[in-house]
């Protein structure tokens, strides 16, 4: 028996341990957006995400254009944009797409 309360505990603890590590980038995008875009982009983070749907983020990610299109949006933030803050801007704009149904609070 507590073989098996053991095995549950570990398991229980991996599953919560990945779903916090997953929403951390959406966090830390949700930040970067606010602190170093958001003056550059003149909108919110709300507006910036729902310019595409989730399958358009992907897509703009996979095809190795996710700056290319922040620069185009946020045309002020061409010079300042850093290609490390790629994968969690990708996590803030694809948890908070327009067809997500989430909204951000920034």
């Amino acid at each position: 028996m507590t073989k098996i309360a053991k095995t549950a505990l570990v398991a229980l603890f991996s599953v919560a341990l990945l779903s916090s590590t997953a929403s951390a980038d959406v966090e830390k995008g949700k930040k970067l957006y606010s602190k170093k875009l958001k003056g550059a982009c003149g909108f919110s983070g709300a507006k910036f995400a729902a310019s595409h749907t989730q399958d358009d983020w992907e897509a703009l990610k996979e095809a190795g254009k996710f700056g290319d299109e922040v620069k185009k949006l946020c045309p002020k933030a061409d010079k300042g944009y850093k290609d490390t803050w790629t994968n969690d801007l990708y996590d803030f704009a694809y948890e908070y797409a327009s067809d997500s149904g989430n909204v951000p609070s920034c």
